[in-house]
């Protein structure tokens, strides 16, 4: 497990030595030559930043949080029962503010990919200077290569993740301690003085540079809390604490040793640190390592967009399970080409990582202030003391936010692009969170009570048709509106009609022994509320066989069943209260074009009839 975790939960913070470095000297340099002094600041910002906020505060702290395993966005929201909150209360805040922080996510996929390849790419100039025109069309290249890939699954990739980033943290500690050697003078950065000292001596605006760039060597550590249920709390700790952050400081610190014998090497003093033959294989093993990176970002969007899904805050999409014996290998093909788009207009429109640069940084470090946010919530809902939450986490909430502000300076180099890509994504997150409820409302207002249906069954049906009809509703009372429609139009009813509903639990995961429900309204008439987890896959047949073989639901023979589905088409109406219209146009869309509930609760497709019903919302 500390082997798959390697691979997975650190490849984005394992190649910021690309980047991370040359980015913050270059700040401190401000246009002229870089001095000692100050790429000792540098080193000793960098080495206390990842002791501070990925090791004490991820590693030691975050972690703790979990929802049974889980980590994420997503897990402190369903802790903090911030999914069914009234409007207007503290908790239906929080949920905004936590569908930001989700969002964000994906302004972070469409940028780690591109600066990570571009940064690996761009050492061919180190050697060649003359193949800098080739660097954007290789990246490019190796870009739609990675995303065309996905839909094949990344079964076999991912077994060799983890030893291929072990000996990438091993070249990356062995180039560290090369330059160390030469310059050991650079150890005094141990002191976090020095990081101290040379940022209250620098200009406000230079300061908050410094800050913002040398941020770039701690993103990819909030993998290490949305990563925690596939791999658990002790491999990921055992993972960063034994081999990343040993080798992450040893090649930071033999990158400023080298600027600190020899300044001119600030353009790329990574690959500068490697000897001259083996440069060409150096590049090569870095462009294996970013592209192991980006699967992992890609990966960790595609679970976050199943979860969202599941809980309602993302239209039903298309998902496939590229594995019968792994639940979180996924393929989600909208999502895997919109990222791809993102991914590959940032390359062509910033051009270069140093550009990129800019771009990236902002959006992680909001989403790191918004999970200190939410953790310490959770801490106190857990029953801690509020005064020594408070002081922790408010601790690391300050560095939070004065990180946050110095990426902000950067926002009109590019800072703008991850933010307007998470604003997008959080809109459309909201739009349909609220069209949904606005739709389970014009439902209620259509929807017959069970005494009804009892009333219909025993008295005014003419015939009873042999066989089992099976009705999805989308609440666990009433009479689904399918049903409702099949009785209107043909004024019969199956000698046996199960009603069955799908909850999405605020678990990660519900076990098969408490997955169905199963009461009888009436002989004849039976409700079936299946109960999922936010990390499981919702299948409805899964679900009807588990009732059957516990013997819940006795009589039914799924392979001749029809299943009814109801087929919604939304009418938004100036006159009828909820958003404004053309948001309600929006969710129109978007509910038009979602899954249909059938495919995505995978009924058998033979079995399924569809009523369609207007509503107007």
């Amino acid at each position: 497990m500390t082997m798959g975790a390697l691979g997975v939960v650190y490849g984005d913070i394992g190649t910021s030595p690309l980047y991370a470095l040359r980015e913050a000297a270059k700040a401190a340099a401000h246009g002229g030559i870089v001095s000692p002094e100050a790429v000792l600041g540098v080193a000793s910002l960098i080495l206390w930043a990842l002791l501070l906020i990925i090791s004490l505060k991820y590693a030691l702290l975050i972690l703790r949080a979990d929802n049974r395993g889980e980590g994420g966005i997503v897990a402190l929201l369903a802790l903090l029962h911030a999914r069914h909150a009234q409007p207007g209360t503290w908790r239906a805040h929080l949920l905004v503010v936590g569908l930001i922080g989700a969002a964000l996510l994906y302004g972070d996929g469409a940028i780690t990919p591109a600066i990570s390849v571009l940064s690996a790419i761009e050492g061919l100039k180190v050697d060649a200077p003359s193949l800098a025109p080739v660097v954007v069309p290789v990246t490019i290249a190796i870009l739609v290569g990675l995303f065309m890939m996905q839909k094949q699954g990344t079964g076999f990739i991912g077994r060799i993740f983890g030893p291929v980033m072990l000996a990438w943290f091993v070249v990356l500690a062995a180039l560290g301690i090369h330059g160390i050697v030469k310059a050991p003078a650079v150890l005094a950065a141990l002191s976090p003085l020095y990081a101290f000292e040379f940022l209250i001596h620098q200009d406000f605006h230079i300061s908050f540079a410094i800050l913002g760039a040398a941020f770039l060597a701690v993103t990819g550590g909030e993998a290490m809390y949305a990563d925690m249920g596939h791999f658990g709390r002790l491999p990921i700790r055992l993972a960063w604490f034994g081999i990343c952050l040993p080798a992450l400081v040893l090649n930071y610190f033999g990158q400023a040793a080298l600027l600190i014998t020899d300044p001119g090497m600030i353009e790329n003093p990574f690959f500068q640190l490697c000897p001259d033959a083996l440069h060409y294989a150096l590049v090569a093993f870095s462009a294996v390592a970013t592209v192991i990176a980006s699967q992992a970002i890609i990966s960790g969007v595609f679970s976050l967009t199943q979860q969202s899904i599941q809980l309602g805050f993302l239209p039903r999409m298309q998902i496939r399970h590229t594995t019968s014996h792994a639940m979180g290998q996924i393929y989600v093909p909208l999502v895997n080409w919109l990222l791809a788009a993102a991914t590959l207009g940032a390359v062509l429109s910033f051009g270069s990582s140093d550009a990129l640069a800019g771009a990236y940084g902002i959006a992680v470090s909001l989403l790191m202030a918004i999970t200190t946010l939410l953790a310490a919530l959770v801490a106190i809902q857990w029953g801690y003391s509020p005064w020594l939450v408070v002081a922790v986490n408010g601790f690391f909430f300050v560095i939070d936010v004065i990180f946050f502000s110095a990426n902000s300076i950067k926002l009109f180099e590019g800072g703008w692009f991850p933010l307007l890509l998470a604003g997008l994504v959080a809109f459309l997150m909201l739009t349909w969170r609220s069209g949904v409820k606005l739709v389970e409302a014009a439902r209620g207002r259509l929807r017959q009570p069970e005494e009804d249906l009892i009333e219909t069954a025993v008295n005014k049906c003419n015939a009873r048709l042999p066989g089992t009809a099976v009705f999805l509703a989308s609440a666990a009372k009433g009479v689904p509106l399918a049903l409702t429609q099949f009785v209107k139009h043909n004024h019969v009813l199956h000698e046996r009609i199960v009603l069955v509903t799908v909850l999405i639990e605020e678990s990660p995961h519900i076990d098969d022994e408490h997955r169905a429900e199963v009461v009888e309204i009436i002989p004849g008439i039976t409700r079936v509320v299946l109960h999922y987890g936010f990390m499981q896959n919702p299948t409805i047949y899964e679900g009807l066989k588990v009732a059957c073989r516990q013997g819940k639901l006795a009589g039914v023979d799924l392979s001749d069943i029809t299943y009814y589905v109801g087929r919604e088409t939304i009418i938004p109406r100036e006159d009828v209260p909820g958003m404004w219209v053309w948001r309600e146009g929006l969710f129109a869309f978007l509910q038009r074009n979602a899954e249909r509930s059938a495919a995505f609760f995978g009924v058998p497709t033979g079995q399924v009839v569809e009523f369609g019903t207007e509503l107007e919302i």
